[in-house]
C-alpha cells in the first residue's frame, strides 16, 4: 500500500511588524512516497517472533536498499477487546464499483485507530456462479463459524456479487446482525441455474425495459465474462485500503470459467489492488469435492463420438475443472491468501484466516524510486538474525501519472501500457475476434474493439479523440501483428455518447496456433486509459469433420473502402460490423455470418444444409428455414458462404442460445456450433 505525505516547512524571516512577517512567510512543500508491507516472522519451530525492531530488518526494492521509517507489531487478542457496533467502511462501495472514477467517501464513522487490533473479514458470495445448493453450503459454513468461533475481535461484513456488488451488512462484531444477513441468502440465492425456458421470466422483461443508458451499457459489457467479479474484488480492496492493517476476503465461488471475452488485465489489476491494500483473498470452491464422471454427470447429455472411448472426453473434463479453479488459485497465491478447492470442509478456510491475521508486523519504508512508470517493484525483506523465516509480499506495481505527460511522451505511455502486466482499466473496453481461412495454413483474424459511449466525454468544442494501440503475440511473446489508430469524432451537443458504442475494427493474418491479443485505448481529453487482453486460438481445421469458420453476430452493415480486401467480412463494398457485446435491441436486425470450407462432393457438387435454431434454456423457440447449397462461392478458398438475416423484434427479450446446424450430406458429417446473445 502506498500513500503520499505532504511535509510543510515554514521559515520566518526577520521583519519589524506582524503584517510584514505574514507577507514574508513562504511555504515549501515536498512529498515522500511511503510503501508499507505486512510481514510475518517465524522461528524454526514455526512460532511468531514478537521482539524485533526496525534495525533487525533489511528491505530492498528492485535490489536497492531502502530506509525503514516505521515498524509496528499488530496482534489480535480475542478477549481484550469489546464488540463494536456496525461500521460503514463499505458504504457506497457498490456505487463506486459501477463508477470507478467516483471518489470514496470523505468521512467514515470509525478510523483506522478504532479498528486496530481487530480482524476485518469480508464474506463475499458470488451468487452468479453458484447453484442454490452451493450457496447453502457456503452459508451453513459461515453460520457455523459465526455461532461457534466468532470472537469479539472479529468484524465481519457480508456482500454478494452478481451483476452488481451489494453489501448486506457492513463490518460488525454483532453475531446477530451477521446471522441475519446470512439468512437473506441460502436457497433463495444462486443464479447459475439453467436459463429460463420459452415462457420468459418477468425479470427479462424488466431488464429489457431499463431506461438507465449507462447502467444498461455497463451490464452489456460484463454479461458474458468474469470482469464484473474481478472488478468487485478490486473495488473492495481499494475501499479498504485507508485502513492500514491486514484484511481478508473470503470469496465463495463455484469457479471462474475463463472465456475469450474475459479481460486478463482485470485479474492482474484486482490482485495488485489487493496487494497495495493489505487484503488477502481466500477463495473457496463451493462445489466441494468433485468426481469427474466419464461421459458427464446427470446434469448434461451423454458424450458422443470416439472421445468417450479414447480418453479425450475425460481429459477435457479434467481440463475444464482445472481451468475453472485456476483463477481462484491465482487470486490466493498472489495476494498472500490460500485457495480451498476439492474439499467439503469449508471451516478450514475460516481457521486459516484467523491464524494469518492474528499476529504480524507492519513495516514502512521510503521508496527511492519516485518515477510513476507503472512497472513492477520487487520487494525483498529479510531479518538480520539467524534462523528466522519471513513471509511478505513479493512486490507491487507503481502508479502512473498522465497529467504531467507531454505530447512527446504520450506515445511512449501507450507503449508502456501495452507491455505492462498491470495496465490501466479506467476506461471500460471490450474486444473479440474470430477466424476465417484464407489458405490451408493462413487465416484472417478480425479484431473488434468497443468502448461504451457513456464512458467517453464529448466536448462541445473539440469533440473526442481516442488513441488505439494493440499487438498480437505468439506463445513465446513474439509480436506478429500491430494495430495503431487515432479516432476523432466531431463535437456534439451531448456531454457523452450515451446509448452508443465507439467501435474500432482491424485484422491480422495468422497461421493456426495459440496467440494473445492486447489492446490499449486512451481518451485524450481526460487521459483515461482502458486495456483488454485475451487469448486467441486459431484452430487447425484440417482434421475437423466439418471445416467451419467462427460465427460472427452483427447488427450493422456499413460501406467499405473500394479495392481488393482480404477481409471476408467485406463483400460487394459492404462490411459486416461485429457485435462485440452480443447484446441487441429489438429494433435492430440480426446478421449471422459463417463459412464452410472443403465440403464433401458428389456428382453435381456439394450437398450442404444449414439452419439456425434459437433456444431459451432447453426449449427451441424458433428455427429458420433450411438453406441448401450445392456450389462453392469462393473457389480459391474452397468456401461456401452463409449469411442469415432476421429482425430481433421477432424474439421476446431475454437470453438466447443460437445453434448453427450444419450438415454435410455428401460427406455424411455434421456439426452444431453455438453462441449466446441477449435481446433487450
Amino acid at each position: 500500500m502506498k500513500r503520499y505525505i505532504a511535509i510543510v516547512v515554514i521559515t520566518v524571516l526577520t521583519a519589524t511588524t506582524a503584517a510584514t512577517q505574514e507577507q514574508r512567510r513562504p511555504t515549501f512543500r515536498s512529498s515522500r512516497e511511503l510503501v508499507s508491507v505486512d510481514v510475518v516472522v517465524r522461528d524454526r519451530a514455526g512460532n511468531i517472533v514478537r521482539d524485533l525492531t526496525p534495525a533487525d530488518f533489511e528491505v530492498r526494492e528492485d535490489g536497492k536498499p531502502q530506509d525503514v521509517l516505521g515498524l509496528t507489531f499488530q496482534e489480535v487478542s480475542d478477549t481484550a477487546v469489546q464488540p463494536l457496533t456496525t461500521t460503514e467502511l463499505l458504504a457506497g462501495v457498490g456505487e463506486r464499483m459501477a463508477d470507478p472514477s467516483s471518489a470514496p467517501l470523505e468521512s467514515k464513522p470509525l478510523t483506522a485507530a478504532d479498528v486496530a487490533g481487530r480482524r476485518l473479514i469480508v464474506l463475499l458470495f458470488d451468487v452468479s456462479s453458484m447453484q442454490p445448493e452451493d450457496v447453502q453450503r457456503a452459508v451453513d459454513s459461515a453460520n457455523k463459524y459465526v455461532s461457534e468461533q466468532m470472537s469479539p475481535a472479529d468484524m465481519i461484513a457480508v456482500a454478494t456479487v452478481s451483476t452488481t456488488l451489494d453489501v448486506l451488512t457492513d463490518f460488525t462484531s454483532d453475531r446477530t446482525k451477521v446471522a441475519a444477513s446470512l439468512a437473506q441468502l441460502g436457497y433463495t440465492e444462486g443464479t447459475a441455474t439453467p436459463p429460463p425456458d420459452a415462457s420468459t421470466a418477468a425479470s427479462d422483461e424488466a431488464a429489457a425495459a431499463a431506461t438507465d443508458a449507462a447502467a444498461a451499457e455497463a451490464s452489456e459489457m460484463d454479461m458474458f465474462n468474469n470482469d464484473v467479479r474481478l472488478r468487485a474484488l478490486r473495488t473492495l480492496a481499494e475501499t479498504l485500503a485507508p485502513i492500514e492493517q491486514k484484511k481478508a476476503i473470503l470469496y465463495f465461488s463455484a469457479g471462474m470459467e475463463r472465456s475469450g471475452q474475459d479481460n486478463q488485465v482485470e485479474l492482474r489489476t484486482a490482485i495488485n489492488a489487493a496487494v497495495l491494500a493489505h487484503v488477502s483473498i481466500y477463495p473457496v470452491d463451493t462445489r466441494g469435492l468433485q468426481a469427474v464422471v466419464p461421459g458427464g454427470d446427470a446434469r448434461q447429455a451423454s458424450g458422443r463420438g470416439q472421445a468417450l472411448f479414447s480418453g479425450r472426453g475425460v481429459s477435457r473434463q479434467f481440463a475444464q475443472l482445472a481451468a475453472s479453479q485456476d483463477t481462484l488459485t491465482s487470486l490466493a497465491a498472489d495476494t498472500g491468501g490460500r485457495a480451498f478447492t476439492d474439499t467439503n470442509d469449508f471451516g478450514e478456510a475460516f481457521t486459516r484466516v484467523v491464524r494469518d491475521m492474528s499476529a504480524y508486523y507492519l513495516l514502512g519504508y521510503s521508496s527511492t524510486n519516485n518515477v510513476k512508470d507503472g512497472r513492477f517493484r520487487r520487494i525483498q525483506v529479510r531479518v538480520k538474525r539467524e534462523g528466522y523465516r519471513v513471509e511478505a509480499r513479493a512486490g507491487y506495481f507503481a502508479e502512473r501519472d498522465f497529467a504531467h505527460t507531454n505530447r512527446g511522451d504520450r506515445e511512449t505511455q501507450l507503449q508502456e501500457q501495452l507491455f505492462s502486466p498491470v495496465s490501466a482499466t479506467d476506461l471500460p473496453i471490450m474486444m473479440n475476434g474470430g477466424y476465417f481461412r484464407l489458405a490451408a495454413d493462413r487465416y484472417y483474424v478480425p479484431i473488434a474493439v468497443a468502448v461504451p459511449g457513456y464512458a467517453v466525454p464529448m466536448s462541445e468544442k473539440d469533440g473526442v479523440s481516442l488513441d488505439v494501440l494493440g499487438i498480437v503475440s505468439d506463445e513465446q511473446g513474439r509480436p506478429l501483428g500491430r494495430m495503431r489508430e487515432t479516432m476523432k469524432f466531431p463535437a456534439a451537443a451531448g456531454a457523452t455518447l450515451a446509448g452508443k458504442q465507439v467501435l474500432y475494427q482491424s485484422g491480422v493474418t495468422l497461421p493456426p496456433g495459440r496467440f494473445s491479443v492486447k489492446v490499449v485505448v486512451r481518451e485524450n481529453g481526460t487521459g483515461k486509459i482502458g486495456s483488454f487482453e485475451a487469448p486467441l486460438t486459431v484452430p487447425e481445421l484440417r482434421q475437423a469433420p466439418v471445416k467451419v469458420s467462427s460465427v460472427i453476430l452483427s447488427t450493422q452493415l456499413q460501406q467499405a473502402a473500394s479495392g481488393r480486401n482480404a477481409n471476408p467480412l467485406v463483400r460487394d463494398g459492404v462490411q459486416l460490423v461485429p457485435n462485440v457485446t452480443h447484446v441487441v435491441a429489438r429494433d435492430q436486425k440480426l446478421f449471422f455470418y459463417y463459412e464452410v470450407y472443403e465440403p464433401g462432393e458428389v456428382e453435381g457438387g456439394p450437398q450442404l444444409k444449414t439452419s439456425l435454431a434459437f433456444y431459451r434454456g432447453k426449449v427451441k423457440v424458433f428455427e429458420t428455414p433450411t438453406v441448401d447449397r450445392s456450389a462453392i462461392d469462393v473457389p480459391d478458398r474452397k468456401a461456401a458462404l452463409f449469411q442469415f438475416e432476421l429482425p430481433a423484434g421477432s424474439l421476446t427479450p431475454g437470453l438466447y442460445t443460437c445453434q448453427i446446424n450444419i450438415v454435410d450430406a455428401a460427406a455424411g458429417k455434421f456439426t452444431f456450433p453455438r453462441m449466446a446473445f441477449y435481446v433487450r
